[in-house]
C-alpha cells in the first residue's frame, strides 16, 4: 500500500515537505519518506508504491558507504530505538525512517553535475557555460563533462522553483569558508559514488547534496544519492548526443514533458502503467547498487 502522508497523534508535525514528513523527537527529528513523488517543484497527486522506502535504505546504504569523508546526521533507523511515543506506528515507520540529529540545514542546494544534461544542457546550448561557468564548444547532449562541476542552487517550498546561482552568490549567503568546505565535500562525495556506481552499471549523471551544521561542524544531512536527488542512468545503452534512459524520475518528467502539462499545481494524475513502470525503475537502482 502507497502512503502519501503520515499523521501520528501524539507527536508535532514539524515540517511536510515535497516528500518528507518530518516529526519532532525531542532533541532529534524523525524523518519519513512517503511515497509522494514531486517533480518540476510540484508534489503529484498519485504517490509511488514502495518509493519512500527505497529512499531510505539506499541513503542508509551511501551514508554508511561514504562515512569515511563527512560525518551525517544519522542516529539509528531501528523503530525498536525510537522514543516511546512513535512506538504505536511502527508498522509505518519501519524501513521508510530514520531518527537523526537536529542541524541547522544550509540555505543552498549543493548540486554537482557529472555529465551535460537537463537545465545544464539547455544554459550550455544558449550560453556556452553551465551556471556561469565556461565550458569547451562543441559538447554533445549527456556527454561526460571535462571535469565534475559544483553548481549550487536557493532552496524552493513546494510549488516554487530552485534557481541556480554562482558559487560566489553561495558563499555570500553562507561564508566563504563554508561554501568551499561544502563544494569540496560534494564534489569529493560525487567522484567517489560515481566511481562506484559505474562498477555496478549505473552512471550518476548528476546529484544534489544537503549538509547542515551542528555545533559548528559541517554534516550530510536529508538523503543521498537516490533516485529523487541524482540522475542514474544504465551503462548499457548509453549514447553521447542524446537524451539517456534513466532510473529516476527523468521518466516520470519525460511523461509529464509529453503532456503539455504547464509544470504549475496542481499536478496531473499519473496512469497506472507510469506508476508501475516508475516503481520498478527504482527497485532496479537500488538493487544494483546495494542489493
Amino acid at each position: 500500500m502507497a502512503i502519501s502522508k503520515t499523521n501520528f497523534k501524539g507527536v508535532k508535525l514539524l515540517h511536510r515537505g515535497k516528500v518528507r514528513d518530518i516529526y519532532d523527537a525531542g532533541d532529534m527529528i524523525i524523518i519519513v519518506a512517503t511515497d509522494r513523488l514531486s517533480a518540476f517543484d510540484v508534489v503529484l497527486p498519485t504517490p509511488i508504491p514502495d518509493k519512500g522506502r527505497i529512499l531510505t535504505q539506499l541513503s542508509l546504504f551511501w551514508f554508511d558507504r561514504l562515512g569515511h569523508i563527512i560525518s551525517n546526521h544519522l542516529v539509528t533507523a531501528d523503530v525498536k530505538g525510537y522514543p516511546v511515543e512513535f512506538q504505536p506506528y511502527c508498522d509505518v515507520l519501519e524501513g521508510r525512517s530514520m531518527l537523526v540529529k537536529k542541524a541547522d540545514p544550509l540555505p543552498i542546494e549543493c548540486i554537482v553535475r557529472g555529465y551535460i544534461t537537463g537545465s545544464g544542457w539547455k544554459d550550455y546550448q544558449k550560453t556556452g557555460s553551465i551556471c556561469g561557468i565556461k565550458l569547451p564548444a562543441g559538447l554533445k547532449e549527456s556527454e561526460r563533462l571535462p571535469e565534475p562541476l559544483f553548481t549550487p542552487s536557493t532552496k524552493a517550498e513546494a510549488g516554487s522553483h530552485d534557481e541556480n546561482i554562482s558559487f560566489e552568490q553561495a558563499a555570500s549567503r553562507i561564508g566563504m569558508d563554508l561554501a568551499r568546505q561544502a563544494r569540496d565535500t560534494s564534489l569529493r562525495l560525487y567522484t567517489e559514488a560515481a566511481d562506484y556506481a559505474l562498477k555496478k552499471g549505473i552512471i550518476i549523471a548528476d546529484t544534489k547534496f544537503e549538509f547542515g551544521i551542528i555545533n559548528g561542524q559541517l554534516i550530510l544531512i536529508d538523503e543521498v544519492l537516490t533516485p529523487d536527488s541524482s540522475r542514474f542512468w544504465p551503462v548499457e545503452g548509453y549514447r553521447p548526443g542524446q537524451s539517456q534512459l534513466s532510473f529516476d524520475k527523468q521518466f516520470v518528467r519525460d511523461y509529464l514533458e509529453s503532456i503539455s502539462w504547464d509544470k504549475t499545481p496542481p499536478g496531473p494524475e499519473l496512469l497506472s502503467e507510469i506508476v508501475e513502470r516508475t516503481r520498478k525503475r527504482y527497485q532496479e537502482a537500488y538493487d544494483r547498487l546495494a542489493g
